[in-house]
């Protein structure tokens, strides 16, 4: 079976047909509406023949397709075809070898970028693509990824994704968690950044004159304004070298001296919390790293999260700021 833009049209209207329990279709039935559906795609497209349309029936209900339970009912000289269960779809079913072929053809035009340090997920989404086609409905799950199908915004990667391409300028609609209302904002977009599950849209802010980041799932819609797109000059790989999460304060980076006990010590030297990490002292007492930061929210959240596995040796101001949050979590428990 050929890999092409028209092949994945023909199945498309094929499905579309084979589910419609409104209508019968013949052969010719179907001839005319894939036809139909080619030409609007392509004017200049001279269609496909009978044999063609055996052949994608073929492949369709074969196991390198989607294995279809189509249902021939013969009446007369006349062959009408319909899904056995009408609430079967091919697009309700795993990735198939073609539809994978395609997706990855699209990735390797897009993997030109790969080399940049804000692509990487390119290579996470190949790795992604191929084991789609391991996972058969009928089989079990054999690799498990951590995320979240159910946050708000994912929808607008695409739009995001093409508008910080082609350098389009939007304006946002975004309403924070506390705030009452919606508040609108002419946006440069320039780069996406993902951190703890949630996806972020960094830019040039005109209403706040200053490079803004919005957190997706807080963005209601947005819309393209016929601007100017002020370029950025910024190395979006350094802006991240400096900090943990998405947050970057005007200040200077500081030296965060932790202490680990000794049964949280495997976890830290195979996993860093930053790249900047480096062992100061390991002995039977625990560990003592330092890594070079500046300090954020995520960052206190982040040491907060180890509980009572660390503790914070310098800065004292750092220090101070993370023992009053635990003794605020501990007052919760206390006056209960």
């Amino acid at each position: 079976m050929a890999v092409n833009k028209n092949a994945l049209i023909r199945f498309q209207i094929l499905d579309k047909c084979f589910r419609n329990t409104g209508r019968r279709y013949s052969l010719n039935d179907l001839l005319e509406e894939v036809n139909n559906a080619l030409f609007d795609a392509n004017p200049d497209s001279t269609g496909i023949k009978r044999r063609q349309l055996f052949d994608d029936i073929s492949f369709m209900e074969s196991e390198k397709g989607w294995s279809i339970p189509l249902y021939r009912e013969k009446e007369g000289r006349n062959v009408f075809y319909r899904y056995e269960d009408s609430k079967f779809s091919i697009n309700n079913q795993p990735l198939n070898e073609l539809e994978t072929e395609q997706l990855s053809h699209a990735i390797s035009i897009i993997s030109r970028f790969k080399g940049l340090p804000q692509f990487e997920w390119i290579n996470d989404i190949l790795f992604k693509i191929n084991h789609a086609v391991v996972n058969k409905s009928k089989e079990n799950n054999i690799v498990g990824f951590d995320n979240n199908p159910y946050l708000k915004g994912l929808e607008f990667m695409g739009e995001l994704f093409n508008a910080i391409l082609y350098k389009k300028v939007l304006e946002l609609t975004y309403q924070g968690f506390n705030q009452k209302k919606s508040e609108k904002y002419i946006f440069h977009p320039y780069f996406l950044k993902e951190y703890n599950k949630r996806w972020f849209v960094f830019g040039h802010c005109e209403e706040m004159e200053m490079l803004a980041n919005f957190p997706l799932d807080r963005i209601i819609k947005f819309e393209q304004r016929n601007k100017l797109f002020e370029e950025s000059d910024i190395d979006f790989d350094e802006y991240f070298e400096d900090i943990i999460g998405v947050t970057r304060p005007e200040r200077e980076v500081e030296k965060i001296i932790l202490n680990f006990v000794p049964e949280q010590v495997p976890y830290i030297l195979s996993k860093p919390i930053h790249g900047s990490q480096k062992k100061v002292k390991e002995d039977a007492t625990g560990l003592i790293i330092s890594i070079e930061v500046i300090p954020n929210y995520e960052l206190e959240t982040l040491i907060l999260s180890f509980g009572n596995k660390v503790k914070v040796i310098a800065p004292v101001e750092f220090k101070e700021i993370i023992l009053k949050k635990l003794k605020e979590a501990t007052d919760l428990y206390l006056h209960e």
